[in-house]
Parts: C-alpha cells; sequence; structure tokens
C-alpha cells in the first residue's frame, strides 16, 4: 500500500512537472510569436522605397523627391541630378496629369461665416468687411440691420468708416496681416482710380498677384482678365489662361466659365463643356447656358445634361435664404 502511494506521490510529481514544462514551453513559443509580430508591425510602420537611380532601399522620409511630380525618390542628391535627363520625360507627362487633376477636381463654394449658407458663385451677393477682414452675405447685413436698426457689421459689430481714410487704414492695417481680400480691394481701387487712390494698371495687377498667392480666386481672375485684354500689361493670352486656371481651381466659375470659351474657340469641345458642367453643378447660370449649347449640338448627352440640370437646381436651392431674398429685394447691403 506504501509502495503504491509512494509511486503515486512520484507520478504525481513528475505530471506537475510535466505541466510546469509545457505552461513555460507554450508560454515562449507566445514570446516568439509576440516578437515577430512586433517585427513585423515594425518593418510595416517603415515606409521603405527604391532610389529611382542605382535602384538602392531606403526609408522614404530620408530620400530626395522629384519636386515636380512628386512621384520618384532618390537616395541622394547626387542620384537626382544625374538621373533627370532620363526621368525629364516622364516628370512632364506626370506633371501635366496632376494638372489636369486639379484643374477639373469640383471644389465646394465658400460659406458666409454667420449663417454658414454658401455663396452663390459669380452673383455678387456678398460684401467684403474692411474692419474685420470678413465676406460676409448680403442677406446677413439685411439681417443685421433689420435686428438692431444699427449700420454695423454683423460679424464683429464694428461701425463703418467714417471717412475713405479710414477705410483705407483699416484695409492696410489687414494687409500686414496678409488678408489676400485686402489686397484684391486696394488693386481694384488703384485699377478704377477710387477712393483718393491715382489709377494705376501696373500697381493694381501686382497687387492682385499678391492677393492670388493669398488665395484670392478673384484677384487671380481679375489678373488674368489684365491679360487678356491688356490692361497695364501686354496682351498674353497664356498667361491669361495660366491666371483663369488658377482662379478656377480656388472655385472662381468665372474664370471656369472663361476657360470653357477659350477651349470653345479652340475646337476643344470636350474641355469646353467639362468646364461648363462644373461651373453650373455649382450653379452658375452662364456655365449652365454653356451646357444647354453642347447639349443641342450633340457634345453633351441626354444624360449629362439631365445630371448637371439637377445638380445645377440643387445647389441653387442650398445658396438661397429668406435674408437673402430680402436684401436682394430691398437693397439694405453696402
Amino acid at each position: 500500500m506504501s509502495t503504491t502511494d509512494d509511486n503515486n506521490d512520484q507520478c504525481d510529481g513528475d505530471s506537475e512537472e510535466i505541466t510546469s514544462s509545457n505552461k513555460e514551453c507554450t508560454s515562449c513559443e507566445q514570446n516568439n510569436v509576440d516578437n515577430i509580430s512586433e517585427g513585423i508591425d515594425i518593418v510595416a510602420m517603415v515606409d521603405t522605397s527604391t532610389c529611382a537611380n542605382c535602384g538602392k532601399e531606403g526609408i522614404s522620409d530620408n530620400m530626395n523627391i522629384c519636386n515636380k511630380c512628386k512621384s520618384v525618390k532618390y537616395c541622394n542628391a547626387a542620384c537626382k541630378k544625374k538621373h533627370r535627363t532620363k526621368h525629364k520625360k516622364a516628370c512632364e507627362k506626370r506633371v501635366a496629369e496632376l494638372h489636369e487633376e486639379q484643374l477639373f477636381k469640383e471644389i465646394e463654394p465658400e460659406e458666409c461665416p454667420l449663417c454658414l449658407v454658401p455663396f452663390i458663385n459669380g452673383n455678387k451677393t456678398e460684401s467684403f468687411k474692411s474692419c474685420c477682414g470678413k465676406i460676409i452675405c448680403n442677406g446677413c447685413i439685411h439681417a443685421m440691420k433689420m435686428s438692431e436698426g444699427k449700420d454695423l457689421c454683423a460679424f464683429c459689430r464694428t461701425p463703418p468708416s467714417s471717412s475713405d481714410e479710414e477705410d483705407l487704414s483699416r484695409v492696410r492695417r489687414l494687409m500686414d496681416k496678409g488678408n489676400g481680400e485686402a489686397f484684391c480691394l486696394l488693386a481694384g481701387l488703384y485699377s478704377r482710380g477710387r477712393m483718393g487712390i491715382p489709377q494705376d494698371y501696373q500697381k493694381a495687377n501686382e497687387l492682385y498677384l499678391r492677393a492670388g498667392e493669398l488665395g484670392c480666386d478673384e484677384a487671380y481672375y481679375n489678373l488674368g482678365h489684365s491679360y487678356h485684354t491688356g490692361t497695364g500689361v501686354e496682351v498674353d493670352k497664356k498667361k491669361a489662361i495660366h491666371y483663369y486656371e488658377l482662379a478656377a481651381m480656388n472655385g472662381n466659375m468665372n474664370a471656369r466659365h472663361n476657360l470653357g470659351a477659350v477651349e470653345a474657340m479652340a475646337r476643344n469641345n470636350e474641355r469646353a463643356m467639362r468646364h461648363c458642367i462644373i461651373a453650373a453643378r455649382a450653379g452658375h447660370e452662364k456655365g449652365l447656358d454653356g451646357v444647354k449649347i453642347g447639349y443641342n449640338h450633340g457634345i453633351v448627352t441626354k444624360d449629362e445634361y439631365a445630371t448637371t440640370l439637377r445638380a445645377y437646381h440643387e445647389r441653387q436651392k442650398e445658396m438661397k435664404s429668406d435674408a437673402r431674398g430680402k436684401a436682394e429685394t430691398l437693397g439694405t447691403f453696402s
């Protein structure tokens, strides 16, 4: 009996050792799996690329990239320079593709910072305020006057300037802060010779350029018009198109409509209609007129016309409000 018990005790002890050993082995295996997984994750997190010139692999963030097409990388500046001639043709092709993608990309219209209703493209239903540098829709300007009975800025509650000098002082303060709309406003004053500003088309175009660089699409449109008509500069159709394109890519539908007209004159009907369709879908009436012409001449299909017309009406509906309707009727904005 005691022998059996001893044997059982010995077996129990061996069993415990085996179980413990199995647990340790399982734990080791799990640790190995975890280490391997962690290593895979680390490798996955490191984005690697191959040098387009020598084929050497490196970490993407540490490599030189083609400044124009952004599509190839190099292990160092020397490889980048050496590969330039071979890459030139592909680079130019990719740059052109990127330009086309950006040019024909639909952009959501800007909204009034108060009512958050989109602006009606090309219809001049908003006003720039030199006190705060905001563009406010005429509906909100009207609502402010009706609610408080005072001629205050609907955004910052500042009274209007008492003189041209004060207004210009406000504009220049905004320019010091890098406000593109302020640069565009002053450019317009130079172009028309108003508020004591001498008429100077060259100065106006310089200010339009700076305003465009600061994000003002209207300024790029005006600069394109200057090159198109030869206002303050020599007529240059290529530069006119260049600035119209910059304006369109920033959401200016008047510029896009002009681009459509330029393409139509060059018999590039497909490109002309692409511009018109984008403009129409953004709520631009002249753009829709262009689409109608394209449909009547068989350039735009029935489905394309129907879809564009539906989008046009939906956008027009989005851009309307009771306050804007009253402002348009009463003309109570400034």
